[in-house]
């Protein structure tokens, strides 16, 4: 089943029209849950890994001794996927709780070294033929396969996910990795992907709010205040007619926004403008070349979510967020999405991340 993004809530270049100038494309992914083949663009997929190179380890010092079985995590989602599926009385009877506390133990594995090879997680591989925003890798490769240590101790704060990418050139692969080596445990179920196959459709997006021209910022803005206050007023007239009590602090949730709703869309996508929901924008420079970077990839923990849930594909508008919106099962921080840049002067040069 393809996903299609709906038509935005109304035009934004009609009520700014200096956005047109900065109107850009991104590729949403769509996961969805399925059996992807090593030839096909996944997420959680198998990957077209030569038989005779070595697969990506972890050899950061950090504790990798103890955690969560990933045949484990799979048993438990599809656990919960079937629980929650059940028409009549819907969620885990008893029996499948206390098999969800068992699968959700801690493991350890005696003997590991806090340098020890740690297998790497393989996320995800992305074609070009697939993917219209996606750029050339160096060399005129043409697929980028994205791994990541199953554990966040990495980085200053020891709580940074370290993401490896490759490029390759998928015709010159001969003789496939049959059997990649896997992590025995893993420091959360967030870092385990499930199969999906990706359904790329190519939607315009715009810059995050904060990096256009302050006025015009300013004045997207303004037009949003004004309409929580006419929301929140006529509101008011409402409660006082019914005779209830006005609530403190109730947002305008049927306000149509430029950062939920008509700039950047949620979910796992390629290419576009970066989010800084959460910080604020910094630059992001190529720390080898200092050249601006430009977005690569953004892995998000949901596909739609927040704001009026316009970017809920047309296909799944009668479906709850859980568990639709959430088919890869790769949780970035707490719910938040990792944003990938690269380097369009040199692909060679290493990425940076930012986390949201």
């Amino acid at each position: 089943m393809t996903r299609t993004t709906p038509p935005r809530p109304l035009d934004v270049v009609s009520l700014f029209p200096e956005l047109a100038a900065y109107r850009g494309t991104t590729t949403r992914l769509h996961p969805a849950p399925g059996n992807p083949e090593v030839t096909a663009s996944s997420v959680g997929g198998p990957m077209l890994w030569p038989a005779d190179e070595p697969w990506p380890v972890c050899t950061e010092a950090h504790k990798r001794g103890s955690g969560l079985r990933p045949a484990d995590i799979h048993r438990r989602r599809q656990i919960l996927s079937e629980a929650w599926g059940r028409e009549s009385s819907p969620g885990p009877t008893e029996e499948e709780r206390q098999l969800l506390d068992e699968l959700g133990r801690r493991h350890r594995v005696p003997g590991v070294g806090d340098t020890d090879p740690l297998p790497m997680t393989g996320l995800a591989q992305l074609y070009r033929r697939d993917i219209p925003d996606l750029p050339a890798g160096p060399d005129g490769a043409d697929l980028l396969q994205v791994f990541c240590c199953p554990f966040d101790a990495h980085g200053r704060y020891r709580c940074e996910l370290l993401v490896h990418l490759h490029w390759r050139r998928s015709a010159e692969v001969g003789e496939v990795l049959a059997s990649p080596p896997q992590p025995q445990v893993v420091g959360a179920a967030g870092y385990v992907p499930e199969p999906c196959v990706l359904h790329p459709e190519q939607v315009v997006t715009y810059p995050f709010a904060g990096l256009l021209p302050e006025d015009l910022c300013e004045r997207i803005y303004a037009r949003e205040d004004a309409l929580d206050e006419e929301v929140e007023e006529r509101a008011a007239v409402e409660w006082q007619a019914e005779g209830a009590e006005e609530p403190e602090g109730e947002a305008a949730d049927d306000v149509i926004r430029y950062q939920y709703d008509l700039s950047i869309p949620p979910g796992w996508r390629v290419g576009g403008f970066a989010s800084w929901h959460t910080t604020d924008p910094s630059p992001v420079n190529c720390q080898t070349c200092t050249t601006p970077m430009e977005l690569l990839l953004t892995i998000d923990s949901s596909e739609w979510d927040g704001g009026s849930g316009s970017w809920k594909p047309a296909e799944q508008a009668d479906l709850p967020p859980h568990p639709a919106a959430l088919p890869t099962g790769v949780i970035v921080g707490r719910a938040g999405e990792l944003n990938i840049f690269a380097c369009p002067s040199d692909p060679a040069h290493p990425h940076r991340c930012s986390v949201q």
